[in-house]
C-alpha cells in the first residue's frame, strides 16, 4: 500500500491508498518541528484504528511546500515504515511538460494538481486551489503545466482584516443571504465571500482571454465546495486532487529502494 502525505502551509494529510482506492484520509496541524517520533504514534494509532498495520505500507511519497518538514516526514517513512519515499521534485518524471521560467520554484502542490487534472478531466483547464494561498494553475490540452496565479487564501485575507483593522473582530467564512450587509459583521463576512467570488470569476475570465480558447475550471481545496456553489466560473470540485496526484507520481516514478545505511544517515541530514 501507498502512504501519500501531503504537507501544507497549514496542514499535513496523510492517506493511505491499497492500489484500488484512499483506505484512510487524516490531517494535522502543520508545525515544522514536530518530530517523526510525533507523526509516528498519532499515525499508527490511526491506521490501526482503520484496520490496518505499519508493514501494509510499501511504499510512500512525500509532496511538501515546507521544506523544514521534510526532514522528520522522510525519517517518519524510514524509522517507522522502512520505506524510503519518493520526495516530489520537478525534474522527476511527470509525463509533461513544465513550460515556466524557473520549474524547481513551482510548488509541488501545484503540479501534483495539474497531474491529476488533466488525467481525471483532461486539458486545457484552470485548476483553483484553496489553500492557505488560492492557486490558479493552467494546463495545456496536452497537459503542460503553463504557470498561473497566487492569491492571498480565505482565511488570510480574514485574518489580516482583524488584525489591521482595530475595530474589525475575527469572523468565520460562510455564505451571506444577502451582499448588503446591515452590521459590521454581516458586512465583512458579504465583502470576504463575495470580493472572493468575484476574485474567482474575474481571474477565470482573464485566463481564459489570454489563453484565447475556453478552459474547463476545477476546483480543490476545502472551501472548494463553498465556493462552486456560488458561480458558473467552476464546472467540477475535486477534495482528492493532489492526493490523487501523489498515487499518479508514483505510478510514473519508483520510489527510492530502502536501506538501513540510508536510514542512519538520516540522523545527520539537514532539512
Amino acid at each position: 500500500m501507498l502512504l501519500a502525505i501531503d504537507a501544507g502551509n497549514t496542514n499535513i494529510v496523510f492517506a493511505v491508498h491499497d492500489g484500488h482506492a484512499w483506505r484512510g484520509n487524516w490531517r494535522v496541524a502543520t508545525q515544522s518541528q514536530r518530530t517523526s517520533d510525533e507523526y509516528g504514534v498519532w499515525l499508527l494509532a490511526l491506521l490501526q484504528h482503520a484496520g490496518l498495520r505499519p508493514s501494509d505500507i510499501d511504499k510512500a511519497v512525500i509532496g511538501t511546500v515546507v521544506p523544514a518538514a521534510l526532514y522528520h516526514l522522510r525519517r517518519l517513512c524510514r524509522e517507522w515504515f522502512t520505506v524510503e519515499p519518493l520526495v516530489v521534485r520537478a525534474s522527476l518524471n511527470w509525463g509533461f511538460e513544465i513550460r515556466v521560467d524557473r520549474p524547481d520554484e513551482v510548488g509541488a502542490d501545484r503540479l501534483l494538481n495539474a497531474l491529476a487534472a488533466h488525467q481525471r478531466y483532461h486539458g486545457p483547464l484552470i485548476v483553483i486551489d484553496f489553500g492557505t494561498a488560492t492557486t490558479f494553475d493552467v494546463v495545456d490540452a496536452d497537459g503542460a503545466y503553463l504557470g498561473g496565479a497566487i492569491a492571498p487564501g480565505i482565511n488570510l485575507s480574514i485574518e489580516a482584516l482583524h488584525q489591521a483593522a482595530a475595530r474589525l473582530p475575527r469572523i468565520g467564512i460562510g455564505r451571506p443571504q444577502s451582499v448588503i450587509g446591515r452590521d459590521t459583521v454581516p458586512a465583512m463576512q458579504s465583502g470576504i465571500y463575495w470580493g472572493y467570488v468575484g476574485l474567482i470569476e474575474g481571474l477565470v475570465t482573464r485566463i481564459q482571454a489570454e489563453y484565447g480558447a475556453p478552459l474547463k475550471v476545477v476546483a480543490t481545496g476545502g472551501l472548494a465546495p463553498l465556493f462552486a456553489g456560488a458561480t458558473m466560473a467552476i464546472q467540477y470540485t475535486d477534495a482528492d486532487l493532489t492526493l490523487d496526484g501523489l498515487r499518479l507520481l508514483v505510478e510514473r516514478n519508483p520510489c527510492p529502494v530502502f536501506s538501513h545505511e540510508r536510514s542512519r544517515a538520516s540522523e545527520h541530514e539537514q532539512a
